[in-house]
């Protein structure tokens, strides 16, 4: 085997919904302020039962179910989380008890909203490598434990859920060389911290650093996967604000691509984003099988990571 290829993505959300108007009971905003900073309408937030495990286990559980495959047959758990509440063991860990795994091996990945596609091309190379024939990568967040649901600037971003794709090993690869980095000196414009423990970022010098530094990161994936930008079917960014994904995929050109808006409704489940988005998108019908999807985030640390993938 030369390569992986994924079969299948799964995901999972809270039932409690929490909308605009929710917020506006909570804190001083509006439905109107909210959706034209950050375009989302409502969002999932888990209960007492939905743990980070939990909500990963169930997205696991339905991505091996469209892959046809059991627990069982899984040799890597990879799980891209920042708000796992225990140290030890790791989520990738229980997410393996879970469903079966016999023994796997089993991986936390922290780089906060960057992590599932950190987590597919550690997944990727250990396939390439020989170390790991079919695996799990799973995002998953829960970060309503780390908000302040007083502080109107954070607390309209953030949900929660999980999102999961099954990689298997393949003769010609489908999952193109990730091209990933991080900037140290901003470092500190996104996070989750002690004592407070609490959700926090400096907005604006995110958003302008995502909105003039990323389109040459993300031409740089689509060039190093031999896929040019008209001919993407899909465009799956970490789903942060309405305002950055539109303009982002404008600026690369992706003219005949599916671009995912799950932000809207599901508002922003840092690694989990982007598998729950494309999830859904396969669900509906929306990307054609087989076509070049390209998947890209940014998060804390300032970390970035992206590669293109075959839709399965």
């Amino acid at each position: 085997m030369t390569g992986s290829r994924v079969l299948s993505f799964g995901h999972y959300q809270p039932t409690k919904v929490l909308t605009n108007a929710d917020l506006a009971e909570l804190v001083d905003t509006s439905d109107e302020w909210i959706q034209s900073r950050v375009g989302i309408k409502t969002r999932h937030i888990a209960g007492e039962e939905e743990t980070v495990p939990f909500m990963a286990a169930r997205a696991a559980e339905k991505a091996l179910a469209h892959a046809g495959l059991d627990g069982s047959e899984i040799d890597m758990v990879i799980l891209a989380t920042c708000t796992a509440v225990d140290r030890s063991p790791n989520m990738a860990a229980r997410v393996a008890a879970a469903i079966g795994a016999p023994a796997p091996a089993a991986i936390d990945v922290n780089t906060a909203c960057s992590g599932f596609p950190h987590a597919l091309a550690l997944a990727d190379a250990s396939i390439k490598a020989g170390s790991a024939t079919k695996a799990l990568v799973i995002g998953v967040e829960r970060l309503s434990d780390f908000t302040d649901w007083t502080d109107r600037r954070t607390c309209v971003l953030v949900a929660d859920g999980a999102g999961a794709a099954v990689l298997v090993a393949a003769e010609e690869g489908e999952v193109s060389p990730v091209v990933w980095g991080s900037v140290p000196e901003m470092g500190d414009a996104v996070r989750i911290e002690a004592p407070s423990n609490t959700f926090s970022q400096e907005g604006q010098s995110v958003y302008r650093w995502t909105t003039t530094a990323l389109p040459k990161v993300a031409l740089k994936v689509l060039e190093r996967a031999g896929v040019r930008p008209e001919e993407l079917g899909g465009v799956v960014l970490h789903q942060a604000n309405l305002r950055i994904i539109e303009p982002l995929a404008r600026k690369i050109g992706a003219v005949n691509a599916v671009v995912a808006h799950d932000v809207v409704e599901s508002g922003n489940t840092s690694a989990a984003s982007i598998p729950l988005a494309l999830s859904k998108l396969i669900e509906r019908g929306e990307i054609p099988k087989g076509a070049p999807v390209l998947l890209f985030a940014f998060g804390g640390g300032l970390s970035y990571a992206g590669q293109v993938i075959r839709c399965p």
